[in-house]
């Protein structure tokens, strides 16, 4: 186990510490996009070396995102891949993304004798160890909170979940799909929804509303159900925009519609974030991360957040000693890929 010492520490698999001068290749691919990134360790540390951005849509395979970015440059020393899906046994197939990633292959096409896949969620743990005080944003500061475990809820294209287990002196990320997990009306406005959901996909998860993909849903259903009227500034916003970014435009236009679809958005973010500290024990800390949230944020959804976010019942107790935290930096999980490809014994 090698501990990295940070404002969070985290524990990485193996005994390595990073070989001086290494090159590290590095990726985070997401539902929409793939961020891809060189590191090189300079004095024991990652250093951002390179770094762009690739929409999925525009490439048949991970394979060619990778060779177009390593032209001109020297051969990577270890690649390291954080994926949105399910890894087992070094292979993976995404969810919101129709890829199939298999890292022997994948080493095998590119020449590179240590490749590593990883959950998206995972790495955004792993990507903790990066991060200094200026990347984090207290949303609640915890009630009496001690040592303990620690979760990240990232709403992103999709929603992932990820733990992180303390040993005592660090935390031990796991990768999670519980944002999967099914979703829980507890008013009549939530079972509407929940009822709209169900006809057009049989099993409504967390991510159906806690995800960009879910700002979407809220829309429709709030459209479609409820019969809100849309606005000048949506439909302008839509022209050129996905529908979770358009909303999230023409809500600071004052467009009703907008404005409430991203309350409920954060309402259910709300529940589903008392869900996971529950379950993780998080008394270490629940980290929201994803590229949503930042910008986003205001006063009025920080309230509703801190309204919803304590109603469990008996375990309110539990829920008030866990500190809650925003992450600002958007490429946490790709900074967690190229520190777990540093760190990371062979």
């Amino acid at each position: 186990m090698f501990i990295r010492k940070s404002i969070i520490p985290i524990a990485f698999p193996g005994q390595a510490t990073p070989s001086e001068n290494n090159f590290i290749l590095a990726a985070d691919i997401g539902g929409t996009k793939t961020d891809m990134a060189f590191f090189e360790v300079k004095n024991g540390d990652p250093v951002l070396v390179k770094a762009h951005r690739y929409l999925c849509r525009e490439w048949a395979s991970f394979v060619d995102i990778a060779t177009d970015f390593c032209q001109g440059e020297r051969s990577p020393d270890r690649l390291c891949i954080s994926f949105a899906g399910p890894i087992r046994d070094g292979r993976a197939f995404g969810t919101n993304l129709h890829w199939n990633l298999d890292s022997r292959e994948i080493a095998a096409k590119m020449g590179i004798q240590s490749v590593f896949l990883i959950n998206d969620l995972e790495a955004n743990c792993y990507g903790l160890a990066a991060l200094t005080e200026a990347d984090l944003s207290t949303i609640y500061p915890g009630k009496d909170h001690g040592e303990g475990n620690a979760a990240v809820l990232s709403p992103g294209t999709g929603l992932g979940e990820g733990g992180l287990y303390w040993d005592g002196k660090a935390y031990h990320p796991f990768a999670t799909e519980g944002g999967h997990t099914h979703f829980a009306a507890r008013i009549e406005l939530d079972w509407e929804l929940f009822c709209f959901l169900e006809k057009k996909y049989g099993h409504v998860s967390w991510e159906r509303v806690v995800s960009g993909i879910g700002i979407g849903e809220i829309y429709s259903f709030l459209r479609e159900v409820k019969g809100w009227k849309t606005s000048e500034a949506l439909d302008e916003a839509l022209k050129s925009n996905d529908t979770a970014a358009a909303i999230g435009i023409a809500s600071k236009a004052g467009c009703p519609l907008s404005m409430e679809t991203l309350r409920l958005f954060i309402r259910y973010l709300a529940l589903e974030a008392s869900n996971l500290a529950m379950k993780m024990k998080a008394t270490g800390g629940l980290y929201l991360g994803g590229g949503i949230l930042p910008k986003i944020w205001n006063e009025e959804y920080h309230a509703i957040f801190n309204e919803h976010f304590f109603t469990v019942g008996r375990m309110n107790p539990l829920v008030e000693a866990v500190p809650v935290y925003m992450i600002l930096n958007q490429k946490t999980a790709l900074w967690g890929a190229g520190y777990y490809g540093a760190f990371r014994g062979a």
